[in-house]
């Protein structure tokens, strides 16, 4: 089963790190990658631009509105993701307690949902 972990930080901490701890940072992130890689279970994983970057679309009455910025106001913002295929949920959990991210910020857990094959076939 595929679940996405997302890791949420404070964006602006990064900027706030010595070379030497984003150098850390760096390598830790790599290693994770590399053991997700090796045990075969990584799909994708990306980081993600800051949130002054983001935009969000509404329908009001229909009509797109268009806002820049993210949706929500909160302390930690979406920095990045993993998608990962393990068995069940432990496993999940299990790798997201190993992630860098986890330290730093919070990881959120969230199985995938796989539409129907009708529902794909009509997009």
């Amino acid at each position: 089963m595929q679940y996405l972990l997302m890791i949420y930080s404070e964006e602006n901490r990064w900027n706030e790190m010595s070379d030497s701890e984003r150098q850390q940072g760096v390598a830790a992130y790599q290693a994770y990658t590399e053991s997700l890689k090796k045990a075969e279970v990584l799909v994708g994983a990306n980081r993600l631009q800051h949130t002054n970057t983001a935009t969000t679309v509404r329908l009001v009455d229909g009509k797109a509105r268009v806002l820049d910025g993210p949706y929500s106001d909160s302390k930690e913002q979406l920095a990045g993701y993993y998608l990962i295929d393990v068995p069940d949920l432990d496993a999940a959990i299990a790798w997201a307690s190993r992630c860098p991210g986890a330290a730093h910020g919070l990881m959120e857990v969230r199985p995938v949902w796989n539409a129907p094959d009708y529902a794909r076939s009509a997009a």
